[in-house]
């Protein structure tokens, strides 16, 4: 986020805040920004809008602490702890009369809108099915304190990954109408294997394996599979299969990739028609909402669409721990489609 301030114009840092505040001092130093106390932060009436960044656990604290002090807030995934946690977060915001919004931005990376015009263009008929597969070993691998990926709130493949997934499909296919999903857990420990903590063991209070079907209000029907379970596999990250062909989307935790057809018998890959594809472009939702709010517009990665995401999430969870299929209690609008050919950081 620090580094693409100079790609996004709407947007400056500053100031920057943490809890500890010789991390917040490191990175304010590295990019020379102020580093001040959470308390301060709120306080500046130069800042519009804060960025959560922190761990999940906290995404509604320290959102409604934002809003209180009359802030706009912007917060890493998910969106809450619960949605009744993120629904509390919402009703504060519209009392304030503040924004909310939420990663992840991906769904707006170049090859994820342009995977959503070729089928708004209607290049592989009407989608009928698809699939979404997330499967890797676990974060203990690389991360040195992976225990908040294995702990309630917010652990677990489905609520630390498969926003991604989900967000790119909403995006591409419209809200989900219900779900129904089966889970397990392999281990009730992991063994953290980097870091000055290398060896130590960490509890799983989290199913680290759901393997689930969404049912789109359009009618299409999606498997999806989250797991950190898992060495290796050779499926594609999305896949979506139309009445007239079919459609391969690249890691959705990505902006670039390929973008493939089937259609006459071949994959074919199509060429890059969008911005924000050729980098790592994370703040493109954050420069968005600060765009929205400038000339008075919707921004695209929005409450009520993490609202949503937050609640197929929640719902495949419980699916799988309950054995029962579950109806969404929420719905969203797809977010506006970003122009072809606009330029980087151009919206409208």
């Amino acid at each position: 986020y620090l580094q693409r301030c100079e790609t996004f114009p709407q947007i400056e840092m500053r100031a920057v805040s943490d809890l500890a505040p010789e991390a917040a001092k490191a990175r304010g130093d590295e990019f020379g920004v102020p580093a001040v106390t959470p308390e301060e932060l709120l306080q500046r009436e130069d800042v519009d809008i804060v960025l959560n960044l922190t761990i999940p656990a906290a995404h509604v604290e320290v959102g409604l602490a934002a809003v209180a002090a009359g802030k706009h807030v912007y917060s890493e995934k998910p969106f809450g702890s619960s949605v009744a946690e993120a629904q509390k977060l919402m009703a504060a915001a519209e009392a304030a009369g503040v924004r909310l919004g939420c990663a992840p931005d991906t769904f707006m990376g170049g090859s994820h809108q342009l995977a959503r015009q070729l089928l708004d263009d209607g290049c592989i008929g009407r989608p009928v099915a698809g699939t979404a597969t997330l499967m890797l070993a676990g974060h203990e691998r690389w991360h040195p304190n992976p225990d908040f990926y294995y702990s309630h709130p917010g652990g677990g493949p489905v609520m630390d990954m498969s926003p991604y997934y989900i967000s790119d499909l909403v995006n591409c296919i419209g809200p989900v109408r219900r779900v129904s999903a089966f889970g397990s857990k392999s281990r009730e420990s992991r063994e953290i294997e980097t870091g000055p903590r290398a060896g130590e063991s960490v509890p799983v209070e989290v199913l680290t394996h759901v393997a689930g079907v969404m049912e789109f209000e359009s009618g299409a029907v999606v498997q999806i599979v989250s797991s950190f379970d898992v060495k290796g596999h050779r499926h594609t990250p999305l896949e979506i299969y139309g009445t007239d062909g079919s459609m391969t989307i690249p890691d959705p935790n990505r902006f670039d990739g390929t973008v493939e057809l089937y259609v006459g018998g071949e994959w074919v890959p199509q060429p890059l028609a969008h911005a924000h594809g050729d980098d790592n472009y994370r703040g493109v939702g954050l420069a968005d909402m600060a765009d929205a709010i400038s000339t008075g517009r919707d921004h695209r990665a929005n409450a009520q669409f993490a609202l949503h995401v937050q609640d197929i999430m929640e719902s495949l969870i419980l699916s799988a721990e309950t054995g029962q299929t579950v109806l969404l209690s929420t719905r969203c609008e797809r977010p506006a489609a970003l122009p072809t050919g606009g330029a980087l950081g151009e919206f409208a």
